[in-house]
């Protein structure tokens, strides 16, 4: 082939388009101003206390957990109703349980918070545990950049958590 080819294909590739760190931070500033302006669902985050919660040094659970002050934390909260269980030789069982979608950036860099499970929300009057985490949306399809954290809570029976 020639020198002077101007096909050839270049040493490195090019920079992935609109896909940078600006891109980034748009997304992440547009995201909070819906979640927080627009929307305007809230949860109070209650996150344990890692230093003072005496956990099992073999199983890592803890009967009695201590926790922080609670977070007012920005979020799209899906309520997902009440269910209705028969229980063998208890009865009726109704439960409640609902799915909050954080927005990871805005947690971990503006509040420097890390959902758990175990920890507990307040949404309306109730609490509620979570008992599942998720990372399912990615960023431009960037597996290193997810940008939501999706929990599964159910509501804690009275006496279980008293908020403080």
């Amino acid at each position: 082939m020639s020198e002077d080819n101007k096909w050839s294909k270049p040493a490195s590739p090019p920079p992935p388009l609109f896909l940078g760190e600006k891109e980034r931070n748009l997304v992440k500033q547009v995201n909070d101003e819906i979640i927080e302006r627009v929307i305007g669902q809230q949860v109070l985050y209650f996150p344990i206390d890692m230093s003072r919660t005496n956990f099992h040094p073999v199983y890592g659970e803890a009967i009695e957990k201590t926790f922080l002050h609670p977070i007012r934390v920005y979020a799209l909260v899906e309520y997902g109703g009440v269910e209705t269980t028969y229980l063998e030789d208890v009865g009726l069982d109704k439960t409640t349980n609902i799915k909050v979608n954080f927005h990871k950036r805005r947690l971990t860099e503006d509040q420097n918070l890390f959902v758990r499970e175990g920890d507990f929300v307040r949404y309306g009057e109730f609490y509620y545990e979570i008992i599942k985490l998720n990372e399912p949306k990615q960023l431009f399809g960037q597996i290193e950049h997810r940008f939501e954290v999706t929990a599964d809570c159910i509501r804690a029976r009275d006496g279980v958590f008293n908020g403080s």
